[in-house]
């Protein structure tokens, strides 16, 4: 009979024994990967998500029905301001810079605003709409519907002196809710990817706390025609609570080294797997590290600082970075 015991004597094992192997084999397989084949393809897929960005928004936009009143006719359409806002967040522009460019550029595009009009576009609820079209569109392009996934969080710094990935390291996981102080230091985002397209299905944000980003991802995932076959979560949502949000998905976590088997049926089920089936397990398990390489590359495109600091115009800027990144892997080889 399982107890409580069982799992604390398996992760004792799993650090003493199969950990340090892992993390060997790893390395020897990042050692073998072809870099210049992979930056060869890797700038195919960048070439062939520019040629088809503009249908993609066209076909996004397509069932917005816009009813104006009277005043003034806005300056851009629907379909200008989506272009726009994200080739600013893909080129890292500031708004005044990139009004500055679009005045250099504007004999070519017709698109002559100022810095101002770039940043109300961020809080824009039409363009809000459109980039949820363009993001569900692009998952049936894909065919993404059942999957397996991998979710995991991360978080962006809104101030240059501070760095999430250093914050990490001195406040582990106790970065993932935000300090006392009330100060605004990061934006936390939590993204559902599948594992076989690296596409991310789902995601949310927060300026409180990792596990709001992670709510939100989950509603967001409610609203979407996408269902998730298996999960694989890391240690901070190790907890009946959370394995318990998927339903009938099978879920892979690591337990807490002072876990039980207080809980859910599910929970109870999923550490019998752990305990027993510990090397079929983790293979499933580790596969969660597609997520955090899907994180290290957004954060090399995009960089580690978000410049908004409206809650919504932060959010916009985030979703507009997961756009480029399932853009990016639409036209994988």
């Amino acid at each position: 009979m399982l107890k409580s015991k069982d799992i604390r004597e398996r992760l004792k094992d799993i650090e003493e024994y199969l950990l340090a192997e892992y993390k060997e084999t790893r390395k020897e397989q990042e050692t073998k990967r072809d870099w210049r084949t992979y930056e060869q393809r890797l700038m195919r897929r960048i070439q062939k998500a520019m040629r088809n960005l503009e249908p993609l928004i066209d076909e996004a936009v397509s069932t917005i029905k816009i009813k104006r009143g009277k005043g003034k006719k806005p300056s851009l359409t629907l379909r200008q301001k989506v272009m726009l806002l994200l080739l600013k967040e893909l080129f890292g522009k500031s708004n005044r810079m990139m009004a500055s460019m679009l005045m250099v550029f504007s004999f070519l595009s017709g698109v002559d605003v100022g810095y101002k009009t770039v940043e109300r576009l961020y809080s824009d609820p039409l363009v809000e709409m459109a980039i949820h079209n363009l993001h569900v569109l692009i998952l049936q392009k894909k065919g993404v519907n059942h999957v397996d996934a991998a979710g995991d969080g991360t978080g962006y710094s809104l101030s240059i002196r501070r760095h999430y990935a250093s914050e990490v390291k001195k406040r582990k996981d106790k970065v993932k809710d935000k300090e006392g102080n009330g100060a605004k230091a990061f934006v936390y985002s939590f993204k559902m990817l599948d594992i076989q397209t690296n596409m991310y299905v789902c995601y949310g944000m927060s300026l409180r706390s990792e596990k709001e980003a992670f709510d939100k991802a989950m509603l967001m995932l409610e609203e979407i025609d996408v269902e998730i076959n298996s999960a694989r979560l890391d240690k901070y949502y190790s907890c009946a609570t959370y394995v318990d949000r998927f339903n009938d998905a099978t879920v892979y976590v690591i337990p807490k080294k002072n876990a039980t088997l207080r809980g859910s049926r599910k929970w109870k089920q999923t550490m019998k797997c752990f305990v027993y089936d510990t090397l079929e397990y983790l293979e499933e398990y580790y596969k969660r590290n597609n997520s955090e390489a899907g994180f290290s590359t957004d954060k090399r495109w995009f960089g580690w600082k978000i410049e908004q600091r409206r809650e919504d115009r932060i959010e916009t800027a985030l979703n507009c970075g997961n756009i480029w990144h399932n853009l990016f892997n639409l036209y994988t080889d």
